[in-house]
C-alpha cells in the first residue's frame, strides 16, 4: 500500500511539503518492484479534496490548502512508479488520514473507503505500508489495517513526517508498534 506520494506532500514546491518527502518515491519504487516479483498487489492512496472544505485553515482547519482534486497538487510525485488502482480519499471534505476510512469533521461519523473492498476481493490478509506522512496518514491506514486484522508492516526507510510538533514521527511509529504493526 503507497499512501499520499503525491505533489504537494512530496515535491518542495508543494503545499504541505514533507521533508524529504522527494526521495520517498524512488524507495517506494524499489518496494513495489519486490512486490509485483512476488506476485503481490499494489493499491495506492490519495487525499483528493474538494476546493473548501473544513480540513483546510481556509474553512476553519488545520491544514494549507493540498491535493484539490485534479491539480497538480494532488497528482502522484512523477518519480513513483503507479502499477495499480488508488482509493482517493477526503473527496467530499472529510478528514481522510486513513487510506480505510474517512471521518466527518461535524458528526464524527466514520465511513469506509473502497479500500478494505479491495482487499476483500484478493484474500488479501498482510499488507506492507509506505509513503507520506508518517505522522498522519501512514499511522491512520496502519491502525485501522490492524484493527481490520491484517498482518500490518510498515517500510520504516520509506516514510516521512511532517513532524508538526517535534516528535510526531516518533510517536506515530510507537503508535504503530504498539497497535500490532511490526515497523522495520
Amino acid at each position: 500500500m503507497v499512501v499520499d506520494v503525491q505533489n504537494d506532500f512530496a515535491d518542495p514546491a508543494g503545499s504541505l511539503y514533507v521533508a524529504g518527502g522527494e526521495r520517498v518515491a524512488e524507495l517506494i519504487n524499489g518496494e513495489i518492484a519486490t512486490a509485483i516479483e512476488a506476485g503481490s498487489f499494489v493499491v495506492y492512496t490519495q487525499d483528493w479534496h474538494p476546493p473548501r472544505t473544513p480540513h483546510f485553515v481556509t474553512d476553519g482547519g488545520v491544514w494549507p490548502v493540498h491535493c484539490v482534486a485534479g491539480t497538480w497538487g494532488a497528482a502522484f510525485h512523477p518519480d513513483l512508479r503507479v502499477v495499480g488502482p488508488s482509493v482517493r480519499k477526503g473527496t467530499g471534505g472529510e478528514d481522510g488520514y486513513s487510506g480505510f476510512t474517512v471521518q466527518d469533521q461535524g458528526t464524527g461519523q466514520r465511513r469506509p473507503t473502497s479500500l478494505g473492498g479491495l482487499l476483500g476481493e484478493k484474500s488479501i490478509r498482510t499488507v506492507v505500508i509506505a509513503g507520506l506522512a508518517t505522522d498522519y496518514c501512514v499511522k491512520e491506514t496502519a491502525l485501522d489495517a490492524v484493527t481490520g486484522g491484517f498482518r500490518t508492516f510498515v517500510a520504516r526507510g520509506a516514510i516521512r513526517s511532517v513532524d508538526l510538533h517535534p516528535g510526531d514521527g516518533d510517536r506515530a511509529i510507537d503508535a504503530m508498534i504498539h497497535a500490532g504493526a511490526v515497523v522495520a
